[in-house]
């Protein structure tokens, strides 16, 4: 890792880490309790800018750019969530962490969801933001527009802001036209992670934007799988689940992650002191 000036003053630290495999990007900044931050599809550490200075300023904000995404070149295997899960767990063990929180969008939240599933004793907290637990999650129209797994495709989005910015830090910007291909082939997966979401016990944050591409059931189904929403809070609070559900007013999928609306319920989820487990 090196240490290298950051927009705005201070430092930030970045470097590889070779874990299952895969040359995993990452970049740390700020000092505190560690906060890994894991962004969408065709997205990298990037899509953070807007919110981590307010982040860094309270925590160790280490950002990662997944396989085949920003920075971190593809390997010759499928997108899975499992198995970036199990990449981002390697990389918190790399860092000679003994437990992180853990925030991803959209991809991201997908990957950080198999994460509490997956390697749950190496997560304190989780935050998922405007991504679902199943598939079916989804709009339907969202569903429809979801990439074609075709490399044919991914050439004809050359010169969109996600392929610029892929262009500019990629080791091997020819590979664009497969990353689009292999997003593509995940997202069309059919999944429905319920069963194992109703048994994760890693307080968890659930963030939404009113005009997402989450079904607005579908946030409201997630987090009874979590234990929310099963009971009154009671007067002292005593009935509150350790889970909690946030829903951002006036924002989309597309404009969640640059408004300082997230990393207000963020923080605060971050640092409280969890009520103990409500009696049955």
């Amino acid at each position: 890792m090196i240490s290298i000036g950051s927009a705005g003053g201070g430092r930030k630290r970045v470097g590889y880490a070779e874990v299952n495999g895969v040359r995993l990007w990452y970049e740390t900044h700020g000092s505190g309790r560690p906060l890994v931050l894991l962004h969408g599809g065709f997205g990298a550490v990037e899509t953070f800018a807007a919110i981590r200075p307010a982040l860094a300023g309270r925590r160790q904000v280490i950002s990662v750019d997944l396989q085949g995404h920003g920075r971190t070149a593809d390997v010759d295997r499928p997108l899975r969530y499992e198995s970036m899960a199990d990449d981002v767990a390697a990389l918190i063990v790399h860092l000679n962490l003994r437990e992180a929180d853990v925030l991803g969008f959209s991809l991201g939240g997908g990957v950080a969801l198999r994460m509490a599933i997956q390697h749950r004793r190496l997560l304190r907290r989780l935050v998922v933001v405007s991504a679902p637990c199943r598939r079916q999650g989804w709009f339907s129209d969202v569903l429809a527009g979801m990439p074609e797994p075709a490399e044919a495709a991914g050439e004809r989005m050359r010169g969109t802001p996600p392929e610029q910015l892929y262009q500019q830090v990629a080791p091997r910007p020819q590979d664009w036209p497969r990353l689009w291909a292999k997003t593509g082939e995940l997202l069309r997966r059919e999944y429905d992670w319920s069963p194992e979401v109703a048994t994760v016990t890693t307080p968890t944050l659930l963030v939404f934007a009113d005009a997402d591409s989450i079904r607005t059931g579908h946030m409201v189904e997630f987090f009874g799988l979590l234990g929310g929403g099963q009971r009154d809070g009671a007067w002292d609070g005593a009935g509150r689940p350790a889970s909690r559900l946030a829903v951002l007013p006036g924002l989309t999928h597309y404009d969640i992650v640059d408004s300082p609306a997230l990393p207000a319920a963020v923080l605060p989820f971050l640092t409280h002191t969890l009520p103990s487990a409500p009696t049955p």
